[in-house]
């Protein structure tokens, strides 16, 4: 097991996060939702422990969790006076998480629950399927972190699950880190005592299939009960480690990141073609997307506003941005970097995050690489990403009921 110490003597807190290199892409196209499904059945108590957050909240602490294509990530955070305490929680569930059937049953529902009601009763809820089935074709982040369908979690069994735990919650696949104010001797005696004797395993290296280069313009139109048609159109990307990833990140940010970007100003405030509009990246471990997401004004068609934003992509591509202009996305970039390091529980999560990367120090040195990113950069990744072959083109129109879907 990796284990990163942070010492910060300027909070009286200290942060546990302990973080699996398992996501959805782990998943069986046949059976998905798995890695999703055990984040909550991990707190769902052990033998020695049968609550996981009575003892987080008596040490004055909490604790949460999230899932991703490519992680899952713990976190919990106490006094410092309870750094031992959170440490063998964590231990003692990589070690013997109980998978009580009772448990199993009551946490297979409340993710179905939940699958109802963000995906499929949720207003544009069921745009990752959508935009993943489009575009990917072989690789496992063609379905998003919820799964593909409800009954995928239905038919899991507690075989399954205890399978599942077998083959990633152990320590050769996880990554500790601890943060805050805390005695570093005493912190490494306490992991020693509490991790050195958990059985241990070697890191399975799995490969996933690679995507093909997408060669051709992909379509789909569908009709929802929402009340504003939208348009996506999601666009192939480096991956989180590709150098060239930066300055793809800066691309979205030049494109919607605030009210002054290039497509809230030209779109929503001049031409009023959107009611909103935004553009981001998935930040994902291995090849991914950008995705440019439009609420459409009232009476305006999705073949107008898909011609209004090629517009702004194609003067991107075409011409170089402004320095002034490239300076301050940078910047705000940077701000919101180092805002995010102030607290405790950020820092662990980003040392961990950035390990399972395997380049720990990209903490230290994101913000010289996003300064470095020129006005050349910013045009080569514009066209290397706008082009229409490497286009998938979603446009979710607006109905009284559920209609066929149509791809092409």
């Amino acid at each position: 097991m990796t284990v990163i110490l942070h010492q910060d003597v300027s909070t009286p807190l200290v942060v546990v996060n302990i973080l699996y290199k398992v996501g959805s892409k782990n998943e069986n196209k046949r059976h998905t939702g798995l890695a999703h499904l055990f984040e909550h059945l991990m707190f769902t108590g052990t033998r020695s422990v049968p609550d996981f957050d009575l003892p987080v909240q008596k040490a004055g602490g909490d604790n949460n969790a999230f899932t991703s294509n490519d992680i899952t990530n713990y976190y919990s955070y106490a006094t410092s006076a309870n750094l031992d305490t959170l440490l063998y929680l964590e231990a003692d569930r990589m070690h013997q998480l109980s998978l009580n059937p009772v448990e199993f049953d009551i946490q297979k529902k409340v993710v179905i629950e939940e699958f109802y009601e963000t995906t499929l009763d949720e207003p544009y809820g069921d745009i990752w399927h959508l935009l993943g089935k489009l575009a990917f074709k072989r690789h496992p982040y063609r379905w998003p972190v919820i799964g593909l369908k409800p009954e995928d979690i239905k038919k899991t069994n507690l075989k399954d699950a205890a399978k599942f735990y077998h083959e990633h919650y152990y320590p050769s696949n996880a990554v500790l880190v601890v943060s805050g104010n805390f005695d570093i001797k005493k912190a490494k005696i306490s992991i020693l005592k509490h991790f050195g004797g958990i059985p241990d395993r070697p890191v399975n290296q799995k490969t996933y299939p690679k995507e093909s280069a997408q060669r051709k313009q992909r379509r789909m139109t569908v009709s929802r009960n929402v009340q504003i048609p939208a348009i996506f159109m999601a666009f192939h990307i480096p991956s989180r480690t590709d150098s060239r990833f930066y300055a793809t990140d800066i691309l979205s940010d030049i494109l919607a990141n605030g009210r002054s970007a290039r497509l809230h100003e030209i779109l929503v405030k001049q031409k009023r073609l959107f009611s909103s509009i935004d553009a981001y990246t998935n930040g994902s471990s291995e090849e991914g997307l950008l995705v440019i997401d439009g609420k459409l004004s009232t009476g305006i068609s999705p073949e107008i506003g898909e011609n209004a934003i090629w517009e702004v992509l194609d003067d991107l591509k075409n011409n170089l941005i402004p320095e002034r202009e490239l300076t301050k996305v940078i910047n705000k970039c940077i701000t919101t970097l180092v805002f995010s390091e102030y607290s405790a529980s950020n820092k662990a999560m980003n040392l961990a995050y950035f390990e399972s990367l395997n380049n720990v120090n990209l903490i230290n040195n994101e913000f010289e690489t996003y300064k470095n990113i020129s006005r050349n950069d910013i045009k080569r990744m514009a066209n290397k990403i706008f082009r229409a072959s490497n286009s998938n083109i979603l446009y979710y129109l607006s109905t009284g009921k559920n209609v066929e879907d149509t791809m092409h």
